[in-house]
């Protein structure tokens, strides 16, 4: 039902007759202050939608999917609110958004596996002997640190090409880029506690992500 109001919602927002809702309002102004394109919030409706189900991904392909289908299609969208409609920008914002994506499952497996689900991707974790037990016991063996290794090392890729390519991505796109602060933060901070994703430093806030923003923004990089 929630999926079904944001889409007649999205529908009603471009023919300029938005419901009477706080979220849809400002919405519909931001859609007709920077001409936001609809594809991309059908994309992230309909993506969440077929998400509902609250099952693991099968591969790392079907989780890069959904994180290009939701996060990088809120990159899409801050891009065109920063005025900026270019195929190199488009194309890091669909790398750092995958990226993202998958820190985020990341982040959210010890609050998940004390739930009892594990969203990982399966195939990643067939081809170590892992089974989503082991997750839900909160097991900290190689095995389960190689899971997690590969799988952060598929977000680390992603950054790199993203990066690979940055002088020709205007400066102007790069505050929209500047969530790869907290990836790096995340990834960094894994490595040093050998991708045991139960450690408990993982779960603090770093303290340093404002200075860190900053530098970056100063330095004109993401």
């Amino acid at each position: 039902m929630r999926m079904q109001f944001w889409r007649e919602a999205v529908e009603d927002i471009y023919c300029d007759n938005p419901p009477h809702q706080p979220v849809a309002t400002e919405l519909w102004r931001a859609v007709k202050r920077h001409n936001l394109t609809k594809m991309w919030f059908m994309k992230i409706i309909d993506e969440r939608e077929k998400n509902l189900d609250d099952r693991a991904y099968r591969n790392i392909q079907e989780l890069e999917t959904y994180a290009e289908n939701t996060q990088s299609a809120l990159l899409y969208l801050t891009l065109e609110m920063l005025g900026v409609r270019d195929i190199h920008a488009d194309h890091a914002a669909s790398h750092i958004g995958k990226a993202q994506g998958i820190v985020t499952c990341l982040r959210a497996t010890p609050y998940h596996s004390t739930r009892q689900k594990v969203f990982l991707p399966m195939d990643i974790c067939m081809l170590h002997g892992v089974s989503q037990e082991d997750f839900i016991r909160g097991k900290q063996e190689k095995n389960v640190r190689d899971v997690i290794y590969d799988i952060a090392s598929q977000a680390h890729i992603h950054l790199e090409h993203a990066r690979s390519f940055s002088k020709k991505v205007p400066v102007k796109a790069y505050p929209a880029f500047f969530c790869t602060v907290a990836l790096d933060d995340y990834l960094c901070n894994m490595r040093k506690v050998d991708f045991n994703i139960f450690h408990p430093s993982l779960q603090k806030k770093s303290t340093l992500l404002p200075l860190h923003l900053y530098i970056r923004s100063w330095k004109k990089t993401y």
